[in-house]
């Protein structure tokens, strides 16, 4: 979830305490998968995440929000020759429907970019626990491909083959915290060669986007104290430090205890 942007993490996500994360799974099991004693509907949550793939997308990514997207050139230097602009486009998968290729690149990048900060964290890193966490019934996959020349836009895969190279992608889940229903971002990361273009804060803006389509309270995320970068990104886009973001302790003995992050949110409601 957490990683350094020099490693090829454009920002963090979704660190909230353990004790948080299993509440708001919690709450999410208590509320039965049908309503059919009362006929009333499912509460928005629980609705959206009964979803197939398929519809979900339909219903809220419209194909204007997942088609090609023009980035800026990576070139700084009036006297060089500007690098053409490249063309991306966005895939969403459930975690049952992501392909397996992916799903290693998705890994694989978070293992690169920040296995060791999660080591260095009171978190600790598990390849194992990531793993389980990636696979969560409810969460669900951006992924950021490069294209050149014409493709189907509405289609995912053209010969059998998935279009597009995998540049990276952003994870989330419509759930809750702290009672309210919220749209989180678990991660996001980019290779390398896509970083410097504008992309995180395109992708940021995307997944702000499908919550307000969903129709959710807030966008919400988590970000290390120590990435001052992604910090600066995140308040750009009009994240704030969210009222339930965990605060220093005090102990007996005098010590103050910090965490190393900060859950940062976005009202959605009000936009």
């Amino acid at each position: 979830m957490h990683g350094s942007v020099k490693d090829g993490r454009v920002t963090k996500t979704k660190l909230a305490s353990s004790t948080q994360r299993k509440s708001s799974r919690a709450r999410t099991k208590q509320i039965p998968a049908s309503n059919s004693n009362n006929n009333k509907p499912l509460p928005l949550v629980e609705r959206v995440n009964k979803l197939p793939c398929s519809e979900f997308i339909a219903l809220y990514i419209p194909p204007h929000a997942r088609t090609v997207i023009p980035t800026i050139s990576t070139t700084e230097s009036p006297g060089e020759k500007q690098e053409p602009a490249s063309s991306y486009k966005l895939d969403i998968y459930t975690a049952k429907t992501i392909p397996a290729a992916d799903f290693e690149a998705c890994f694989k990048l978070i293992e690169q970019t920040q296995s060791a900060a999660y080591a260095s964290s009171g978190f600790g890193w598990s390849p194992a626990k990531k793993r389980k966490e990636m696979r969560l019934p409810d969460m669900k996959y951006i992924i950021l491909r490069q294209v050149s020349g014409r493709y189907d836009a509405t289609g995912e895969e053209e010969d059998g083959r998935t279009v597009g190279e995998f540049k990276g992608f952003l994870s989330f889940m419509v759930t809750y915290e702290d009672g309210k229903e919220v749209v989180y971002c678990y991660e996001i990361h980019l290779v390398p060669s896509a970083q410097g273009r504008g992309l995180g804060g395109l992708l940021m803006t995307k997944f702000a986007d499908l919550g307000k389509r969903v129709g959710v309270e807030k966008a919400m995320l988590t970000v290390f104290k120590s990435n001052a970068k992604a910090g600066r990104l995140y308040s750009k886009l009009g994240y704030v430090v969210d009222e339930y973001s965990p605060r220093p302790r005090t102990l007996r003995n005098g010590t103050v205890v910090d965490v190393d992050y900060w859950i940062m949110s976005r009202g959605l409601r009000d936009e």
